[in-house]
């Protein structure tokens, strides 16, 4: 096990630099000025010229990325030119925000997806697994910023003046503006109340593939030999799907969480522009529409990172729960 962690991060190093060496040529190579988007409409070319050279646009493309990649293995992120700040400073204000969105949705996804994966197991070839398959299959197929759009109209924009509900729910932010001066509780409910729209959205757009997972499991699961003698001894079905299939049926959904987990860091970028939620996502949109490049360059090798440590906690789950396997002669 600890050479399986050791190699997977050894190698995730040179994996991860090539990817941000990628993003940074590629974005050097974009086309437009970075400067021009940080002075006034109508400046003149001088003053355009002297931003560019305060920032070291000028330089060669190669010279830059020497700069870049020195300062980036020093773990210097570099300074924010549209927030006016340091890059390390800017992520660890919004990516509190992503991780109270994403481990939100993805405990709400996981719930929702065992119970209709177990459901459909033990209805397997009936009306309800047939429909239970197409309502999952629908989310998981549909983009997710339509489904975005579409809860804000039903349950926000849309929720009094068209359908006439005694309710509706935030459609951006993460809070009131006069969140600050209520109490805990009331803070607590405000913010729970702008989490909704975007949690939903992202959970069902997950929960089709854990359900999906989790029918497969726990079929294999009811074909055994232990789950048939026991039916043979006179338990009751649902002790016998309760006590024997689940228990032993969710045991391979455990090593999702690391794969799903990273998955819906990055998902979220997408939500969170939609939703105008102050994470990481909306910090990496923005940063694209102002040129921010050390920006970018920060959150998508935080990105790479998550999806690199996710498959690496999925891969020591799996040799966790089922003994069988032996990474550390793989």
């Amino acid at each position: 096990m600890i050479r399986l962690v050791l190699r997977r991060m050894l190698g995730a190093i040179p994996l991860l630099l090539g990817v941000a060496s990628l993003v940074f040529i590629g974005l050097s190579l974009a086309p437009g000025d970075a400067a021009t988007m940080y002075v006034p409409l109508r400046a003149s070319p001088e003053i355009v010229d002297q931003v560019r050279r305060s920032f070291g646009l000028d330089d060669p493309i190669l010279i830059r990325y020497g700069k870049w990649l020195l300062a980036f293995l020093q773990g210097d992120f570099g300074y924010s030119l549209s927030q006016q700040m340091w890059v390390r400073d800017r992520i660890l204000v919004a990516l509190p925000n992503t991780l109270i969105l994403a481990s939100s949705a993805l405990l709400l996804s996981f719930v929702f997806g065992i119970l209709v994966g177990v459901l459909q197991a033990v209805r397997q070839n009936t009306l309800v697994d047939g429909f239970l398959s197409g309502i999952t299959l629908f989310f998981y197929s549909i983009p997710s910023f339509w489904l975005a759009l579409m809860l804000i109209l039903v349950f926000s924009v849309g929720a009094g003046p068209l359908w006439g509900w005694p309710f509706s729910f935030p459609s951006s932010g993460m809070a009131d503006p006069g969140a600050d001066l209520m109490g805990g509780w009331e803070q607590l409910k405000d913010r729970i109340h702008h989490l909704a729209l975007p949690v939903v959205t992202l959970s069902l757009i997950l929960t089709g593939g854990i359900a999906r997972y989790v029918r497969t499991s726990m079929l294999d699961v009811i074909r055994q030999d232990y789950i048939r003698t026991a039916r043979a001894k006179g338990l009751p079905e649902s002790q016998v799907i309760l006590k024997h299939g689940v228990r032993n049926g969710l045991i391979p959904v455990v090593t999702l969480f690391g794969v799903y987990f990273p998955f819906l860091l990055s998902g979220t970028v997408l939500i969170e522009y939609v939703f105008a939620w102050p994470g990481i996502g909306q910090l990496m949109v923005e940063s694209i529409h102002a040129r921010d490049f050390p920006v970018v360059l920060a959150v998508t090798f935080l990105f790479g990172s998550m999806v690199i440590l996710g498959n690496l906690v999925a891969d020591i789950l799996y040799g966790v729960v089922d003994p069988r396997i032996r990474h550390g002669h793989g």
